[in-house]
């Protein structure tokens, strides 16, 4: 799978007081948006477990779990790093139905055209900065750029629903997946722009559409109060 036309999504932001001409090539970026691997799924469990666990009891996904979706579809899913430090990620694989069943918990479907967000989680130092809803509106920026995916959803917990509301994402309903005790709410966003976005993915990028899309971030990193 060609991922030319996402690159510009997934391009490091380096410190602004550094040009890049003068930058040494071992000094890490300030800010950086990546694929996560299975070399990333200890860091990524980590977060997730000290985010989860104190409130559920429990994590979306266990680290064999991470290790299976990072092997078989990194590319749907995203990781911000400062300075080399994994602080905040989003995991996702593709569905091929019109609602979650028990099944999307662990299966990819490499034909569908849904992206199922298993996760979203914020290292705890860094919370309460913004960085939940900027990784996650960086990532569906990142969607449109992939031609097969049409929508992204996701469960959460109902307290959550605000948060995801407030990314753009509408209630679809209960969800028919339970855990234990807990039960869910299932949202999606449709992803739209596909034709806009083919028509600029050569392998130059799109650059208005990438300084555009910096100097968004940059406004969502001074705005925004709550990740």
């Amino acid at each position: 799978m060609s991922l030319v036309g996402a690159l510009p999504f997934l391009k490091p932001r380096l410190s602004p007081s550094v040009s890049p001409g003068r930058q040494r090539r071992h000094t890490l970026p300030a800010s950086e948006f990546r694929p996560l691997n299975t070399q990333d799924a200890i860091s990524v469990f980590e977060i997730e477990k000290e985010a989860f666990i104190s409130v559920s009891g429990d994590c979306p996904l266990h680290l064999d779990e991470v290790r299976h979706f990072l092997t078989l579809c990194p590319e749907l899913s995203m990781g911000w790093f400062e300075e080399g430090r994994l602080v905040a990620f989003i995991i996702g694989s593709q569905w091929d139905q019109d609602r979650l069943t028990l099944d999307a918990l662990t299966l990819h479907k490499p034909k569908g055209s849904t992206v199922h967000i298993h996760v979203l989680a914020v290292h705890r130092t860094f919370r309460q900065q913004g960085k939940g809803p900027i990784l996650m509106w960086r990532y569906l920026q990142y969607l449109r750029c992939l031609p097969y995916v049409r929508r992204a959803v996701l469960m959460c917990e109902d307290f959550l629903v605000p948060f995801y509301q407030k990314s753009g994402f509408k209630v679809q309903g209960r969800c028919s997946i339970t855990v234990a005790s807990l039960t869910f709410t299932e949202m999606q966003y449709p992803v739209r722009g596909h034709a806009l976005m083919r028509r600029n993915s050569e392998a130059i990028g799109f650059p208005q559409n990438v300084l555009l899309l910096e100097e968004q971030t940059q406004r969502l990193e001074s705005h925004v109060q709550f990740g």
